[in-house]
């Protein structure tokens, strides 16, 4: 448990990939492999752009899908 003594290590510094970050078997891994997206598709219940970009900033896993960056 932490108290107020203990140091929270938020400034370290660690590679690790975005690959690494995303499950093997995740959904958007299996629809990459899977499906030709030539089209655009409503998935994961997103209904707006404003919350796809919401989503995109900070989930990982949508991020590895669409080939951004950190």
């Amino acid at each position: 448990m932490l108290s107020k003594h203990d140091s929270i290590q938020r400034d370290q510094l660690e590679m690790i990939t975005l690959d690494q970050l995303v499950p093997p078997n995740h959904l958007v891994r299996k629809m990459e492999a899977a499906i030709d997206f030539t089209f655009i598709q409503y998935t994961f219940g997103i209904r707006s752009m404003r919350k796809t970009i919401e989503e995109v900033e900070t989930n990982m896993a949508y991020r590895w899908f669409l080939g951004y960056g950190f």
